[in-house]
């Protein structure tokens, strides 16, 4: 009822301990402040050896010497597509999607979250939660977003969820393009890396949600008010909703 993932309502905390996910807090929120960091100023800021540090870091899908998470990697076969969005002036809705995965703690487990979100708006399309990064969850909130309308360009990482024939399918049916970013810049995905920084500074590192539960109800009143309450400065204090619904008008042709 709630629209709840059934992989979020069902979720089972994972096998680590209360000591593991406390570091794998802390380790999100230092990536936030210093996501040059690679493993072992990691591990000497968080007072643990290096090699629990790596397995810490590939848990949350941050990876060394990286300035961004890469919580996926290319399947074996999968298609890449070239960046597209170099030197392109980008001034209307629907005209670049952007979609990226990131990870999610929570008191006695965590998450990974999925969003669809307008370039030019800055405005969530749809989000979806998941206990795994399989391709499932972000085909949901691709589809999601899809009942919205349809952009130009789509834009990704270069995961396995992302490259795989059952993700950009569905992008090829629709004659969507698809861009990629090249891989380890985060930059080619910039709003979104914003969005993500947004949302754990906002919500995740202040708030302690005990299960997939309360962090889904806690996500839905974030995206909403991000979507239609939070003005950005980069919008002329707008909201992503004002900007999104302002299609602009394309001159008439003599």
């Amino acid at each position: 009822m709630l629209g709840l993932a059934r992989s979020s309502y069902y979720y089972r905390p994972r096998p680590e301990s209360e000591e593991t996910l406390a570091l794998l807090r802390r380790l999100d929120e230092l990536y936030m402040e210093l996501p040059f960091f690679g493993s072992r100023r990691m591990a000497a800021m968080l007072g643990v050896n290096r090699k629990r540090m790596q397995r810490l870091m590939r848990i949350a899908g941050i990876e060394a010497l990286y300035p961004k998470p890469r919580l996926s990697r290319p399947g074996p076969g999968h298609e890449i597509h070239p960046y597209l969005l170099r030197d392109l002036v980008i001034d209307r809705p629907n005209q670049v999607w952007s979609s990226d995965i990131t990870y999610v703690p929570m008191r006695r487990g965590f998450l990974y979250l999925v969003a669809v979100m307008d370039w030019f708006s800055r405005y969530v399309l749809s989000w979806e939660l998941s206990t795994t990064m399989d391709t499932g969850f972000c085909l949901a909130a691709l589809e999601a977003a899809l009942g919205q309308g349809a952009p130009d360009i789509f834009n990704t990482d270069q995961g396995s969820q992302f490259t795989s024939a059952d993700f950009t399918g569905v992008l090829r049916q629709r004659q969507i393009l698809i861009s990629m970013d090249g891989r380890g810049r985060w930059m080619d995905n910039v709003f979104i890396e914003r969005l993500w920084r947004s949302v754990k500074c906002e919500l995740i590192y202040p708030g302690d949600f005990a299960d997939g539960r309360q962090l889904w109800m806690a996500l839905d009143g974030y995206f909403r008010f991000y979507n239609h309450s939070r003005p950005h400065q980069a919008l002329g204090y707008r909201t992503p909703a004002e900007v999104f619904a302002a299609r602009i008008q394309q001159p008439a042709m003599t």
